[in-house]
């Protein structure tokens, strides 16, 4: 764990709060502050929250105060309504702000979902880290700006790992998973021959075959910036190579209460292997149902490896906009 020297001040930050009335890093002084920018769909962020709750529960009362700042990927995550249900889904008891112009964002020159900045009771930049991960080395940092506010002080001991994957170094052990995969025309491509069909509905005929990390998509799409929706009956497949598989997925105005059904290697997700969003109707099929805008669990297997995934759907209007992928989850 280091500290910065007390070099930077920490910009400003504002706009519209969520479990808490408007607060300002000026009225927070003599406070050590957490930031945490993040967006509820991040696997990546949604990993970290556990220790970021468990901070708070600890430290609020010695004068710790944890800002999340919610920088949003996708339009949805704009909304304030859509937001306060993933604050309720993931318990968080901590002020939330909406970055949704990325305001803050730019101020602290951030890269990168999720990021963490400690501030010091002056207001001054002391510590920062990217990603998941050094979540001992974070709460250290947050003990020694404590104990610089009040050296009278008594700190527990640091969190033990949450997961497994959370020791240090044991990343470092894991195969690298597909990247992350996003099915907007902005910045995303597909096998089918000829590539989206940009701002249109258009039905796309399978054949080709999906390749590693590059999706097929058949029947009615209609392809946007930043999302597919769906059109009509329609499916899609994607070659992957990882142990973990989530999807992005938005109802729409269309489609109202959706159901996708998911098929591993040309069969039913095995119990197995399926993520905490997947059911099992009575007739053996696994689905997933969409019932609002956020990440959706897919496949959680206990190994890492190269599988075909197809999702299949019959909805009108249901917005496919990314996935995400993970490996290394035995004894996570």
């Amino acid at each position: 764990m280091h500290l910065e020297p007390k070099t930077v001040h920490a910009p400003e930050i504002g706009a519209v709060w969520l479990n808490s009335p408007p607060l300002s890093l000026r009225q927070l002084r003599g406070q050590v502050i957490l930031v945490d920018f993040w967006d509820f769909t991040c696997v990546n962020c949604i990993r970290t929250l556990p220790y970021i709750r468990e901070w708070h529960r600890r430290y609020h009362s010695l004068g710790l105060t944890v800002i999340g700042v919610h920088a949003p990927e996708f339009y949805f995550g704009r909304v304030p309504e859509i937001l306060e249900q993933g604050i309720a889904e993931f318990d968080l008891p901590y002020p939330v702000m909406l970055d949704n112009d990325f305001t803050v964002w730019k101020a602290f020159a951030n890269k990168y979902w999720p990021s963490k900045y400690v501030i010091d009771t002056a207001g001054y930049l002391r510590y920062s880290h990217a990603g998941e991960g050094a979540y001992q080395e974070t709460e250290l940092a947050i003990q020694a700006l404590l104990l610089e506010r009040d050296p009278g002080a008594s700190m527990p001991l640091p969190m033990t790992p949450l997961r497994a994957l959370d020791a240090p170094g044991a990343m470092a052990r894991c195969l690298p998973p597909a990247p992350e995969l996003y099915l907007g025309h902005r910045r995303g491509r597909i096998a089918n021959v000829g590539g989206f069909v940009e701002d249109a509905v258009h039905n796309y005929v399978m054949g080709a075959g999906p390749l590693e990390d590059l999706p097929e998509l058949g029947g009615a799409w209609h392809s946007l910036p930043d999302c597919a929706a769906t059109a009509g009956v329609v499916r899609l497949c994607l070659i992957y190579s990882a142990a973990e598989v989530n999807a992005v997925v938005s109802p729409g105005a269309e489609s109202g209460l959706a159901a996708i059904t998911v098929i591993l290697n040309g069969e039913p997700v095995p119990a197995g292997s399926r993520g905490s969003d997947l059911q099992t109707e009575p007739n053996g099929e696994t689905i997933v149902k969409i019932t609002r805008p956020r990440m959706y669990s897919l496949i959680r297997g206990a190994v890492f490896e190269q599988a075909l995934l197809e999702l299949s759907c019959a909805a009108r209007g249901l917005q496919f906009f990314a996935f995400t992928f993970g490996s290394c989850l035995e004894g996570a």
